[in-house]
């Protein structure tokens, strides 16, 4: 009985034992991810990683950190610590021997933590962004006294993440923000602007509510003004070309669609798509095909002597460094020489991401083609017979391909292709030059069986005799004609014997009254497209004439993305160590391996990457959305590093919110922004006052835990746009060309250019920031000093700067200037000429705030020393403002103080 008595008691004791070893005791699992990797990445991997492989070990893959190293054994053997060299290294007594070398030894909490993390089995995982987003469930541990009184029946989903983190930092949400100043604050996040007055009287008065506000906020043209001056640092949006010539381009039509797409709510998966390959959609419009300049705002190098080819490629490896740094928040730069430092992705995975756009007919020339061209009403109408005409006695296939010239001349072959020169030049590089008995060869052409050929040329020579062989001298004539003198480029219809198959073309020129080494003509290119069939028809004279017309079009030209045809596509190469001129193996399109998702059915071009970019396996899409616009209302992404979520980028301060804005975008909103912004804007957290205390400024100085409301200053065009608002200066005109509002003489002084600022006039000179002309070696100096981008590459986040040449700008630049005159005269007639009404009125339209008593006393104080001065010197009232009185000055001087005051500024 006894015996039985202590085996009952035994078994219980056992029973504790156990359920305390499984409740307290139990070994906590280490994650690859945030354990492990960071202390590889900080250690390890410099010599063990994409560059260098000391000892024949790398950490970065997984297959590698597990494989045989120089000695033949692996240096990690999973489940085993004490049997892994990687832990004998790092804790040998010999200093030549242990790890890292001539280094600091690692930690012994580091230690200990990589030999749990081998006995568990070395379990390797992946990155957190790299998996797949899930819809995450909403806290429940945040308490009823860190939600506040009768809070938690008002609080969205978002603030009970942020709550939850508060709680753990013993910190506590501050309360909402004044009314009219979170209106003001709102409004400048929504549309760049502060609210109208009609929207203020209105939200003061009651008679909308604060969601009622944001929903005229998110209607309202300015949104997409102000939201597409974000996304144009992402696209690297200029009017130039860049590089040292650096001359101007046509490409506001890709800046208003980049407006008109986000004031419609463009769904941002549709968004993508067409950006990326909005050319290869089922018979893309003229909108889709404008949306793929996103990737023609590469710079363009026309200097003369420079290779076309070279920079070419620049452009399609600046192609893949923005797609991924702008979609995937991924550094894709350094995969170009070898493979990734810190992420898993491997040198080749570079080049097979780089043949998705390595494909595109553009060529870095001089003319920028393929461009879109766009036509006005009535030539749209001539084209439209055109193309008719060609379906009816061509069919639809030939009817596409002439439509599709029109659009955007291509296919075709651009001079500097020309090879084995005879008396013969590339004019500059850029055009085909043939001095009298002169030659060149174009290796390689298919003429597609056409019966003529275009040519794009001008000469200033009458009667040079042009003939075209095939493959040499003494060839077959394909083609022979005259060249007269032209007014300027033309592009002529020229015979030609149909062939087929690829051929080389030798050129030659023949004229008697050139001089020696004078060039016959200037051949800019030639394509194939054969005439227009029906001649034997009545109405043919008229379609042929209206088809000649077209080819002369000489209106806005925008460049655009397009694909080969498959008889000119590109091959892709890895580039060894980078250099474009060392080829190493063909590669074909292809994802990193360690993103994945990708599906059979898409195609391996442009369109089937997008598709991969949007589609809901993608890890990384839709959280760089979410941090980038989280980034623009807080300040502050919830990944710091926007430009980076790989292994080396801070940590989510606040993951779960990421990944449940992540999903509810895709899923719920349907890529939605204006549904992701109003989410945020409308959230306790948004709402919150952003006055700063001495205890939170302790526990939270970076806001990381948004203890607070959103408080940094404006960006550099909402200063301007501001100032130009509230003074009642501001155009509402929208898209168009670019405005050259006044800047200081000798700005523009760049090289080979011989362009110069004209200043707009009338109300062009008022216009949002957004349409202001920006030269990329030369950016308008206000907006440079306020720390806007030149747009030579792709920027993720602007620096916030704060220097003495930002208030120099404020105060003395010609448009603030004027802002403040014009706001200083309306609230002195309006104020019945009372300077303390005035100053009451002029702030509180600035700041939608009342005047405190002290800062009224010091204005009032400036008011009467200006208009002193002014009274006493009439030289300096008529330098500051010629025919105003004393006492309008004054107040304008006050204004402009007013207008530099920090809290009008920043925004609240």
């Amino acid at each position: 009985m006894l015996t039985h008595r202590l085996a009952i008691i035994l078994s219980l004791l056992i029973g504790i034992t156990l359920i305390g070893f499984f409740f307290f005791g139990a070994e906590k699992d280490v994650d690859f991810s945030s354990d492990i990797k960071p202390i590889l990445n900080k250690h390890c991997i410099s010599c063990h990683g994409g560059v260098k492989k000391s000892g024949g070990f790398s950490l970065l893959f997984e297959e590698e950190a597990f494989a045989p190293t120089e000695s033949g054994h692996p240096a990690i053997v999973p489940g085993s610590a004490s049997s892994s060299e990687l832990i004998k290294r790092l804790t040998h007594s010999d200093p030549e021997l242990r790890m890292p070398y001539q280094r600091a030894q690692l930690s012994e909490e580091e230690i200990e933590l990589l030999k749990e993390w081998i006995d568990q089995g070395a379990k390797w995982g992946k990155h957190w962004a790299y998996e797949p987003v899930k819809e995450p469930k909403l806290p429940t541990t945040t308490t009823t006294a860190s939600l506040g009184v009768n809070e938690s029946n008002t609080l969205a989903p978002i603030d009970f993440f942020v709550r939850e983190k508060l709680e753990a930092q013993g910190l506590i949400p501050s309360p909402q923000e004044n009314s009219m100043r979170l209106l003001r604050r709102v409004a400048l996040d929504i549309t760049g602007l502060p609210p109208s007055d009609a929207l203020v009287k209105d939200f003061s008065s009651g008679k909308i509510s604060y969601e009622q506000a944001i929903d005229q906020l998110l209607s309202s043209e300015a949104f997409g003004e102000k939201w597409a001056t974000w996304w144009l640092d992402l696209a690297r949006y200029a009017d130039t070309k860049g590089y040292e010539r650096d001359v101007s381009r046509t490409f506001w039509p890709y800046r208003d669609w980049v407006i008109r797409a986000f004031n419609t709510d463009k769904p941002f998966d549709e968004f993508t798509v067409e950006q990326l390959a909005g050319d290869l959609l089922p018979n893309p419009t003229q909108d889709q095909l404008t949306a793929t300049a996103f990737h023609r705002n590469t710079m363009n190098n026309d200097e003369g002597g420079t290779e076309d080819e070279e920079f070419r490629i620049a452009a399609v490896l600046d192609r893949v460094n923005t797609t991924y740094e702008v979609w995937q928040s991924t550094t894709m730069a350094c995969v170009q020489c070898h493979s990734h430092t810190y992420d898993p992705i491997r040198h080749e995975e570079f080049y097979q991401s780089a043949a998705f756009f390595n494909n595109t007919r553009d060529e870095d020339t001089h003319d920028e083609e393929p461009r879109l061209r766009f036509y006005e009403p009535e030539q749209q109408s001539q084209i439209d017979a055109v193309i008719t005409w060609a379906k009816e006695n061509e069919g639809e296939k030939a009817a596409k391909t002439r439509s599709d010239f029109l659009k955007f001349y291509e296919p075709k072959y651009a001079a500097h292709l020309a090879t084995d020169f005879n008396r013969s030049e590339l004019i500059d590089t850029k055009w085909l030059g043939l001095w009298s008995g002169g030659s060149a060869v174009y290796k390689n052409i298919d003429t597609q069986g056409s019966d003529q050929i275009l040519l794009d040329y001008w000469t200033g020579l009458n009667g040079t005799e042009m003939t075209i062989r095939r493959d040499g001298p003494a060839g077959e004539i394909l083609a022979s004609f005259v060249m007269n003198k032209t007014q300027g480029e033309v592009v002529r219809q020229i015979p030609f014997k149909p062939i087929s198959g690829k051929v080389n073309l030798y050129i030659e020129a023949e004229n008697p009254s050139a001089g020696p080494q004078q060039n016959t003509s200037s051949i800019v290119w030639f394509a194939f497209v054969p005439s227009l069939k029906g001649k034997d028809k009545s109405g043919f004279a008229q379609a042929e004439k209206s088809w000649e017309e077209l080819l002369k079009f000489k209106g806005t030209r925008l460049p655009i993305l397009i694909e080969n045809p498959p008889y000119m596509a590109r091959k892709t190469n890895l580039f060894e160590r980078g250099n474009w001129m060392v080829l190493g193996e063909e590669v074909k399109p292809k994802i990193p391996d360690e993103l994945g998702g990708w599906k059979e059915e898409w195609p391996a071009n442009r369109l089937g990457f997008a598709y991969w970019l949007t589609s809901p396996e993608n890890p990384l899409t839709a959280r760089t959305l979410v941090n980038r616009v989280w980034d623009q209302l807080f300040g502050r992404g919830i990944v710091r590093t926007l430009e980076d979520m790989g292994s080396q980028s801070d940590p989510p301060s606040h993951p779960e919110l990421l990944d449940y804005l992540a999903w509810k975008t895709m899923n719920d909103y349907d890529w939605s922004m204006k549904a992701l912004i109003r989410e945020i804007v409308t959230s306790a957290t948004y709402k919150q006052s952003s006055v700063l205390s001495a205890e939170v400024f302790q526990k939270d100085p970076e806001n990381q835990w948004y203890s607070r409301g959103p408080r940094f200053r404006l960006a550099a065009e909402q200063v301007r746009d501001q100032a130009l608002a509230v003074s009642g200066l501001l155009s509402q005109k929208m898209y168009g060309p670019g405005v050259k509002p006044h800047q200081p003489e000798g700005i523009w002084q760049t090289v080979y250019n011989g362009e110069s600022w004209k200043e707009s006039e009338g109300e062009d000179k008022y216009r949002r920031g957004i349409y202001t002309f920006l030269k990329r070696t030369s950016p308008y100096p206000s907006f440079i000093t306020f720390d806007a981008a030149s747009r030579e590459v792709c920027l993720s986040k602007r620096l916030v700067t704060n220097t003495p040449l930002q208030a120099l700008v404020t105060l003395n630049d010609p448009v603030y200037l004027e802002a403040a005159k014009n706001l200083g005269k309306n609230t002195w007639e309006k104020s019945g000429e009372n300077p303390e009404k005035a100053i009451s009125a002029a702030y509180e339209k600035l700041i939608l705030s009342p005047i405190s008593e002290g800062k009224k006393k010091t204005l009032l104080a400036l008011f009467a020393s200006a208009k002193a001065e002014f009274t006493k010197d009439p030289n300096a009232l008529n330098e500051f403002y010629p025919g105003a009185k004393p006492e309008v000055a004054a107040i304008s001087v006050v204004a402009n103080a007013m207008m530099n005051l920090d809290e009008f500024l920043t925004k609240p």
